[in-house]
């Protein structure tokens, strides 16, 4: 089934049988590990067949369990695990507070370097992916972690670049997960993929909640 989400090409999702288009921003929504991994292994083994880039943040298991699990689903390309010209997977401190802060700034200059190199590389399609339950630790800057969500809406559109970002509803409060449905267009739940009524567009949330963030 083909969910239109931009008007950019439509690639695989890898779950529930759905195709959408780059460009799009997704909150992935579950409450067990298993449907983490069909989330997450799905979407990053159709990738792995189309020939994208693969950026996985792991931050409930380790790189090593992600590794075993995805080779244990997927025999035939366990290798490309090991190549960083299809899989890329880091630690979330490597990821979002490498100096030992989080900051939504920094989260975009790194992110526009990061989409620079991939395109000199010859990729055209990335696929991204992270498990956010790492702001639940006393990290410093992560109160700004929606006004990140709601910037990267600024980011994604028109790039071949599709990001789900994992939000665990067991170990978030419902405030949160009501700023994660307001900071992302689209949800993926329960293996069903929905444009979400209650997201709003960065200009609105940011003016709102965080304006000094608003788009420079």
């Amino acid at each position: 089934m083909h969910i239109k989400t931009s008007n950019q090409e439509k690639l695989n999702l890898g779950v529930g049988g759905y195709q959408c288009n780059w460009g799009i921003h997704i909150a992935g929504l579950y409450e067990t590990e298993e449907e983490r991994d069909e989330i997450v292994c799905g979407f990053l083994h159709e990738g792995d067949k189309a020939g994208d880039l693969q950026y996985y943040a792991p931050a409930e298991r380790s790189v090593e369990n992600f590794k075993h699990t995805y080779s244990t689903a997927f025999p035939d390309c366990s290798n490309h695990l090991e190549n960083d010209q299809q899989f890329q997977i880091s630690s979330p401190k490597e990821l979002y507070y490498p100096e030992g802060t989080f900051s939504p700034w920094t989260m975009d200059e790194n992110l526009h370097a990061f989409y620079r190199e991939s395109q000199r590389g010859g990729h055209r399609n990335v696929r991204a992916t992270a498990e956010m339950v790492w702001a639940l630790e006393a990290i410093p800057g992560t109160e700004h972690l929606m006004a990140y969500e709601s910037r990267l809406n600024y980011f994604i559109p028109g790039k071949p670049w599709i990001s789900i970002c994992l939000y665990n509803i067991t170990k978030f409060d419902g405030a949160t997960i009501m700023n994660v449905l307001r900071t992302h267009p689209y949800t993926l739940n329960g293996g069903v993929i929905t444009e979400n009524p209650y997201y709003q567009d960065p200009d609105i949330w940011l003016y709102k909640n965080a304006p000094q963030f608003l788009n420079r």
